[in-house]
């Protein structure tokens, strides 16, 4: 399978890496002194399930790749409206775009029925620019349950987890998915095809919309986060009123909110993309994270007070940091991030 990932940093080198060591052939495309490494030593992924090195191809000029039978979008979700330059060269008449993107996507309401369906999200999708870039027959959902850091220009660090959901936007069973998985699953990664990817989606979100804002507007990792009483207990509001959003949309993930706060105390001092972001000047992925639900909280009537405080102070802190950059934020003394 011919495979091109766009936005190949630390999970979309990491996959890469493995896809081509299960033998796909495998175009990444980076920038900067990323790319440099990559042309020069490989992708060095660093993991406890084993150290490797893997020597794709590495470009900043998809025209140089061509048509590919997939493109895996490795992207933050507010990058996708201005990725059609560098995605368009790769699109052949069936090129599908994998997007293992955090949050609500923006095909979200393709193939459903009822009255919500076809429904744009103007936060995931603003105006329809997302759409027109990526149209919703081209996607395959992807969630991501794999922990990654770039821990230097071509090295990538992996924490844990190997698994890569996928499904299509309309619950079908495809040969392109299939082609996919077997990808993946031959370079050691885990790909289940999911019937209905939404459950996945909601099961991360209960983790992201609570850790993610609160991270940056904390400054905390995780655990400091679940180990404050007030914190822990702002955590759980929001993530109650997430599942209440899911289950008037009809989904209802079998994960408990007390498994959901264990598990990201279990995880340690880790700080978020969130704040690794925030801490590097780099705009926030808050919109399909925090503002989509919001959204959402609004199409279903969810009253929803916690998330829309939160929403509405990670926005303006999102907002003043990108009127007015300044030098980051020195980062707290605790390890890797984690998605």
């Amino acid at each position: 399978m011919r495979i091109a990932v766009l936005g190949a940093g630390a999970i979309g080198a990491y996959a890469g890496a493995a896809l081509h060591r299960g033998g796909a052939d495998v175009h990444l495309i980076a920038r900067g002194a990323h790319l440099e490494a990559l042309r020069e030593r490989g992708v060095r992924v660093l993991s406890a399930r084993g150290d490797f090195t893997a020597h794709p191809h590495a470009t900043d000029d998809p025209s140089e790749v061509g048509p590919v039978d997939a493109v895996l979008l490795g992207l933050k979700a507010q990058h996708y409206a201005g990725c059609g330059p560098m995605l368009r060269p790769l699109m052949g008449p069936s090129t599908m775009v994998v997007a293992a993107q955090n949050g609500i996507p923006w095909w979200y309401f393709h193939g459903v029925e009822g009255p919500l369906a076809g429904h744009r999200i103007e936060s995931v999708d603003p105006g329809g620019a997302v759409s027109r870039t990526i149209p919703v027959e081209r996607a395959v959902g992807c969630v991501v349950y794999a922990a990654t850091e770039l821990a230097g220009p071509g090295v990538i660090r992996h924490m844990e987890g190997t698994r890569f959901s996928i499904g299509e936007p309309d619950r079908s069973s495809s040969a392109r998915c299939r082609d996919f998985q077997a990808a993946m699953e031959a370079g050691g990664l885990k790909c289940p095809i999911e019937q209905d990817l939404r459950e996945d989606i909601w099961v991360k979100l209960m983790g992201n919309i609570v850790f993610n804002p609160l991270s940056a507007l904390t400054r905390s990792t995780m655990a400091q986060i679940c180990r404050n009483r007030s914190t822990r207990e702002m955590a759980r509001t929001m993530m109650a009123e997430t599942l209440e959003v899911a289950a008037r949309l009809g989904v209802h993930p079998a994960v408990s909110i007390d498994r959901r706060l264990a598990g990201a105390e279990r995880a340690g001092d880790h700080r978020t993309s969130t704040l690794h972001d925030l801490e590097r000047g780099r705009p926030m992925e808050l919109d399909v994270i925090l503002s989509a639900v919001v959204e959402l909280a609004d199409l279903t009537g969810t009253p929803a007070p916690a998330l829309r405080a939160v929403d509405a102070v990670a926005g303006l802190l999102n907002d003043r940091m990108l009127d007015a950059p300044g030098p980051p934020a020195p980062p707290a003394p605790a390890p890797a991030a984690r998605s």
